[in-house]
């Protein structure tokens, strides 16, 4: 759940970062800014970092940084965290890194999209299929026997009518249980974003 949480958000944090400190806002600022809510897991995990050090025990902004890679689980996440370690420790480009890696993140999210609307390609066309055809044909089995009731019944021996109900009942739940699954597959590989 937290990965799915980080990755919604992390594109917009990037973006965000990348036009503060373009502006010319400092990396800390930057950051509580990011705290102060809207990003949710992230804004969380950077509000209580900015505490930690408003405090004075968190050790300093890279040990910080740091500690928060462990508990990342995204590789966007971690990513960006390691870049703005590398920047304070090392003091590297960093607006043009965000820059980099937004760019990136946004082909990945765009990839992940079109999976997405390709693994669902056919299921519009599956549950009409099924919503339809299934029915009908059900349908047509539960007046088999007054179709047969005449001539063809002497001809034919068929089952009681109440089995051939219950048959298309079972059937038209079994139609809708279908679709519900179909439904709910389409529904788990939603990428999220």
């Amino acid at each position: 759940m937290r990965e799915l949480e980080e990755k919604r958000e992390l594109l917009y944090v990037i973006r965000t970062m990348d036009v503060l400190m373009s502006s010319g806002v400092g990396l800390e600022a930057a950051l509580h800014t990011i705290g102060r809510g809207g990003y949710g897991i992230i804004s969380e995990d950077f509000s209580s970092m900015m505490n930690r050090l408003r405090k004075g025990t968190g050790g300093g902004l890279d040990k910080e940084l740091k500690s928060m890679m462990k508990t990342a689980q995204s590789a966007g996440y971690k990513r960006l965290l390691n870049t703005l370690y590398t920047n304070v420790t090392q003091n590297t480009d960093l607006v043009e890194t965000l820059k980099k890696q937004g760019a990136r993140m946004e082909e990945d999210r765009t990839e992940e999209v079109e999976k997405y609307i390709e693994a669902l390609g056919g299921v519009p066309e599956t549950l009409l299929s099924i919503g339809m055809i299934g029915p009908i044909i059900l349908a047509i089995v539960g007046l088999v026997p007054q179709l047969m009731s005449g001539d063809l019944g002497a001809f034919m021996s068929l089952p009681d009518s109440a089995v051939i109900n219950s048959v298309v009942n079972m059937g038209l739940l079994m139609t809708l249980v279908g679709m519900a699954l179909i439904g709910l597959k389409a529904h788990t590989k939603d990428p999220g974003l």
